[in-house]
């Protein structure tokens, strides 16, 4: 019995101490696993700050080189400036001054700075256009209305006061002013009817008294031209058709 007694105690010895050491490595090794759990965790995060930290810095080396690049650009701008303007004085381009006021002021046409055409016409009948044409190189004013002498005459006919234009006639270079002459009555109630073969055409100043610069002499046809005494001109007009409705 002490021997059976005995072998139990031991059995029942050996079983508790395989137990507790059972449990012994159950809680070493849950521990341990734990604990690498937690040491590998930590590694994440070190790799993934450490994968920001490359971004960070991919990031930076992309803005300085931009901010390079920027600098180079701004760089290369101040050259072309400094190129273009040389000492760095704003570069003006010049411009060309007005005409002097003396060169610019119009004149009065004359014989000296125009060309007087004399046209008998057709219709309206017994009538004649005087055409006066800028050729000189200033604009000029052609004041009132033509004195005209036609032969020997003493006399200037008089003007058809109807027939004033509200504005001063204003040739400008090559450009033409007009006048008619009725040289004699269409129904022929006119007295002193006669022939004439020259004519004189004379121009007045902005006073309207007399005749200034020098006087034009355009030709007549070769028969000549017949007035009477109702001959009588009309004011300078700008406009040919303004000229001939008197």
């Amino acid at each position: 019995m002490s021997k059976l007694r005995s072998s139990r105690i031991r059995l029942a010895g050996a079983a508790a101490t395989a137990v507790l050491a059972t449990l012994s490595l159950g809680a070493c090794s849950n521990g341990s696993g734990v604990q690498d759990e937690g040491a590998s965790a930590k590694v994440q995060p070190s790799t993934s700050t450490s994968q920001s930290s490359g971004a960070s810095a991919s990031d930076a080396g992309s803005d300085s080189s931009s901010n390079s690049a920027g600098s180079s650009n701004s760089a290369g701008s101040s050259g072309n400036k400094a190129s273009t303007n040389g000492s760095g004085t704003a570069a003006h381009t010049p411009t060309s001054k007005a005409p002097a006021s003396s060169d610019a002021k119009p004149v009065t046409c004359e014989g000296s700075n125009t060309k007087t055409v004399a046209a008998p016409l057709s219709r309206p009948l017994n009538h004649m256009l005087l055409t006066v044409t800028n050729t000189g190189s200033k604009t000029c004013y052609l004041y009132g209305y033509p004195a005209v002498r036609f032969g020997e005459a003493q006399s200037v006919p008089p003007v058809i006061e109807d027939s004033q234009p509200q504005a001063v006639v204003t040739l400008q270079p090559g450009e033409s002013g007009y006048a008619s002459v009725n040289l004699s009555a269409a129904d022929g109630s006119g007295t002193n009817g006669h022939t004439v073969k020259s004519l004189s055409v004379y121009f007045q100043g902005r006073s309207g008294n007399g005749s200034v610069g020098t006087g034009a002499h355009p030709s007549l046809p070769a028969k000549g031209v017949y007035v009477d005494d109702s001959l009588k001109v009309t004011y300078w007009q700008q406009e040919m058709e303004d000229a001939i409705v008197w």
